[in-house]
């Protein structure tokens, strides 16, 4: 097949078997691959109402189908799954190089379900697929299960999945780790891992990826490459990374600082892309792509590739550290104790504001980096009540408290670092989105005015339908202008088939709506699609829009326009006539 390797592996580790399966070629001009291609086959495999945490519960890892390629920006990598965290359907995808070398070994995805009766790896060295036992890995960090790994399958360069204690805690935030410093986030992607004893996956390939006319393959890459990717528009991603996201969202007034009471922090210049430039060491790229825009950073001995702008606001401005060698080492700890660190900051953020508020006393203070540091290794090994209570996240900590009127997450997903009563499209986009509070489905910061509800609604549901087909199809979020056009253009040159921008637009509606068929039947219903109550209560201090709030009637109103401009009922459920548009009329789940 062009551009697919037809084949996936499927893995039971209760009956300790890897067998292979054809893809699904019915389904692939209509979810294409990677997020929507594992929704896909997720749906097809487990109930709605299934325990995440169960054996019986299925894992999907899909790559894309210009993974692997020359295409850059093109390898991105999908897991999907019921968020243990959420009790959602939630899709994660991750850069770097494991995609490809996936492929590169003969496989689109893996499929996982069962539990080992004892912790195992599993072993892709090409063709021969195996399950070996990890139980001397137990206990140790993501980095060093890496080396251990790699070592076992006696190639220097192969790539890994693997988790850490938080994981094997099944710490409903954990996450997956993958070369070091790139990660399956959000949602607890490592706890699904720890819950079927499974301590990662090593894959080595040599094999390729066919394209239907090699030279137009080229030649289109070649072309978008040099007149679309490396423009203005993207360039930042090379130059500064996401770090240049400090300055720009402080100016906007949306940057959280304070477990989001402010909207802007005094002291960014300590955690902005320019401390990050003075701190960096060189820069990281993922397979096939020429931006870099991982920045390896140094300040006295702490290292690591990051932070990112997401880890320099939760970890930083919210809790009010600007010390960048410490937000360093908060990064570092997540990263090998397998701890997402946006879910992480933002719940001692809370535990912050708990402590100062005199709700409960956790012996954590805004701007305080002694005990900032050491909880992070408690909520990991929980071995502290603080610990244990913080491991938990920022929704059941805050219940367990009364203090529900602080905690900043939305379907139990704890916020991403903007500012919603600064901008109302990243709210809806917050209240919207299938897996929580979440910015990577979509993202409307630019917007000429950040309160014109009407204009947002509009914005977002473009986006969330075109991010679902880009992801869908693997490509990296920096690459900002690529469109369905282009990527049809692609998808043409390398399966040798027409394929049009206008199916691609519809199979981006068609995923959004089944992620939402899946939670509906999973027990969410309109209520869930909400905000915070600081965020509609309390007004926003500091910043460009101090005093504001995004009220109840102003989220309601929204709420409206946008289950109407979906074509959902007033209850957000999908029209028979809109299910039947996108062909999910049969859909039963």
């Amino acid at each position: 097949m062009n551009l697919y390797m037809g084949k996936m592996l499927m893995v039971d580790l209760s009956a300790e078997s890897v067998t292979t399966e054809p893809l699904r070629a019915e389904w692939l001009r209509e979810y294409w691959g990677a997020w929507g291609l594992a929704l896909r086959y997720y749906t097809d495999a487990v109930s709605p109402e299934i325990d995440p945490l169960a054996p019986e519960n299925v894992v999907v890892i899909m790559t894309a189908p210009l993974c692997g390629t020359l295409v850059p920006l093109a390898s991105r990598m999908c897991l999907v799954s019921k968020s243990p965290h959420t009790g959602t359907i939630f899709e994660s995808n991750v850069g770097g190089s494991f995609g490809p070398e996936l492929k590169y070994a003969g496989y689109d995805g893996i499929i996982i379900k069962g539990r080992a009766s004892a912790p195992v790896f599993l072993k892709i060295d090409n063709d021969r697929v195996s399950l070996e036992s990890a139980e001397h890995m137990t206990g140790q960090g993501i980095f060093e299960t890496e080396k251990l790994m790699e070592a076992a399958i006696g190639a220097h360069g192969a790539k890994t999945l693997a988790i850490g204690p938080a994981a094997e805690n099944m710490i409903t935030y954990s996450m997956i780790g993958s070369e070091s410093y790139r990660q399956f986030g959000r949602g607890g992607t490592g706890a699904l891992f720890g819950s079927k004893n499974l301590k990662g996956i090593v894959c080595r390939g040599t094999g390729a990826v066919r394209v239907a006319d090699m030279s137009r393959f080229l030649e289109r890459t070649d072309h978008y490459t040099k007149n679309d990717l490396l423009c203005d528009d993207n360039l930042w991603a090379k130059t500064d990374g996401t770090p240049i996201l400090v300055e720009v969202t402080n100016e906007m007034g949306i940057h959280p600082t304070r477990n989001y009471t402010k909207g802007f922090n005094g002291r960014k210049e300590q955690l902005n892309s320019d401390a990050i430039q003075a701190a960096k060491l060189g820069n990281r790229a993922c397979a096939s792509c020429p931006m870099a825009c991982g920045k390896f950073t140094r300040v006295n001995s702490a290292e690591i590739e990051g932070p990112e702008y997401e880890t320099l606001c939760l970890g930083g401005s919210n809790c009010d550290i600007h010390d960048l060698e410490a937000v360093i080492r908060f990064n570092r700890l997540c990263d090998d104790l397998g701890l997402d660190t946006m879910t992480c900051g933002s719940t001692i953020s809370l535990a912050m504001e708990m402590t100062e508020n005199g709700v409960h006393n956790f012996n954590l203070r805004f701007g305080q980096v002694d005990e900032y540091l050491k909880v992070v290794y408690e909520i990991a090994t929980l071995s502290t009540e603080r610990g244990r209570d913080l491991a938990k996240g920022a929704k059941h900590l805050a219940a367990k408290y009364g203090a529900e009127e602080l905690s900043m997450e939305v379907k139990g997903l704890e916020m991403p670092a903007y500012e919603p009563r600064g901008n109302f499209g990243m709210g809806i986009a917050y209240a919207t989105s299938e897996r929580g509070a979440c910015h990577l489905r979509a993202f409307p910061i630019f917007a000429t005015d950040p309160h014109d509800i009407d204009a947002l609604v509009s914005d977002v549901v473009d986006a969330q339908n075109a991010n679902s087909i880009k992801w869908s199809l693997g490509f990296c979020d920096f690459w900002g202008t690529v469109n369905t056009s282009i990527e049809a253009d692609l998808m043409s040159a390398g399966l040798g088939e027409a394929v049009s921008a206008e199916e691609l637009d519809r199979a981006g509606e068609r995923i959004w709506t089944l992620s939402r068929l899946f939670n509906l039947a999973a027990g969410f219903t309109a209520a869930d699609d909400t905000l915070p109550k600081k965020i509609m209560e309390r007004p926003l201090e500091g910043g460009r829009h101090e005093g504001r709030v995004f009220s109840r009637a102003d989220l309601a109103r929204a709420m409206q326009s946008y289950y109407e401009l979906r074509d959902w009922s007033a209850k957000g459920i999908p029209s028979s006539r809109k299910l039947a548009a996108l062909g999910l009329e049969t859909t039963t789940l």
